[in-house]
């Protein structure tokens, strides 16, 4: 199964380029740049062969450049279309590290092969340098594919992205398309042990393709046994819950047997405030009549004092 998908990849790449050209470059490398497993160090290399088979007696093709043209030429519109395409395919990924944010890349990255070993080495590294990493980590392989979504969590002006996205990935794509037409001006020489010029290329974009795959699924390996270990270390630090026969043991005790609870003395300080209280809303008693003389020296008249 995974030599179908190589050679498929590896097919679907050279088709590409032989029939749109220059814009397929800008096509494979914005699908890269936008976490699509498609890595640049296949696509742009692949370009540089085709470049350098321009100078050799099996010339292939690749609209947009000429054999006529210097071989600097070529290679600095080749690298210019790649760096176009990274930009592309970076906004994309900016906006949906924006939009987004980490919650979605762990949702749904797992079908494009994005692991989270790699997520997390490109957070970190975002993290740590700022934004000048968007620049330099364009020059580091793993890191300048996934740096665009940690940018756009942290929500990185939008101009300053675009300029050091562009500054940095132009001089990757210069590098591998020149390695490429090293690649593809010495492999003629090999081609008196294969059929013509198009199996030796094939050939070596399935092992290329092949490897890049192979590196994602040890990864995302390494990244799954790392979860579990976590996860059980965790499990094993957490308290224990209390034995089953113990809770039953407590429950089929008589009732007589079981301490019982002593009732809390009465607080002193609220025993004197409850008398105080008790008696200061005691009803009045009615006062005693005292009897006074009237003026007249009536003796028989009393007045009733309240």
């Amino acid at each position: 199964m995974l030599t179908n998908l190589t050679n498929a990849i590896t097919v679907w790449i050279y088709s590409l380029y032989g029939y749109t050209g220059l814009a397929g470059i800008v096509f494979a490398m914005a699908l890269e740049s936008c976490c699509i497993p498609l890595p640049s160090e296949i696509v742009m290399p692949v370009a540089g062969i085709i470049v350098g088979s321009y100078y050799t007696s099996h010339p292939l093709h690749l609209p947009g450049t000429s054999p006529t043209f210097p071989l600097w030429l070529n290679l600095v519109l080749v690298a210019l279309a790649g760096a176009l395409g990274c930009l592309i395919g970076s906004i994309a990924a900016y906006y949906i590290g924006y939009k987004g944010g980490r919650p979605l890349l762990l949702k749904y990255g797992r079908y494009v092969l994005i692991s989270q070993h790699d997520a997390d080495k490109a957070d970190r590294f975002f993290q740590r340098w700022g934004s000048p990493t968007v620049f330099f980590s364009r020059l580091l392989p793993v890191v300048r594919t996934y740096i665009s979504l940690p940018a756009g969590i942290a929500e990185m002006p939008f101009a300053k992205f675009c300029v050091y996205t562009f500054l940095g990935s132009f001089p990757w794509c210069l590098l591998l398309a020149y390695l490429g037409t090293i690649l593809g001006a010495n492999l003629e020489k090999l081609t008196p042990y294969f059929r013509n010029f198009e199996i030796v290329i094939l050939l070596v974009l399935a092992l290329l393709v092949g490897l890049y795959i192979w590196r994602h699924i040890r990864n995302d390996r390494i990244a799954r046994a790392a979860l579990a270990s976590k996860l059980s270390a965790s499990m094993q630090s957490a308290p224990q819950p209390p034995r089953q026969g113990l809770i039953q043991q407590d429950l089929q005790q008589p009732l007589n047997q079981q301490p019982q609870q002593q009732p809390y003395p009465p607080q002193q300080g609220w025993t004197q405030q409850a008398q105080s209280q008790q008696q200061q809303f005691q009803p009045r008693q009615p006062q005693s009549q005292q009897s006074w003389p009237s003026s007249t020296g009536d003796n028989d008249r009393t007045i009733r004092r309240d």
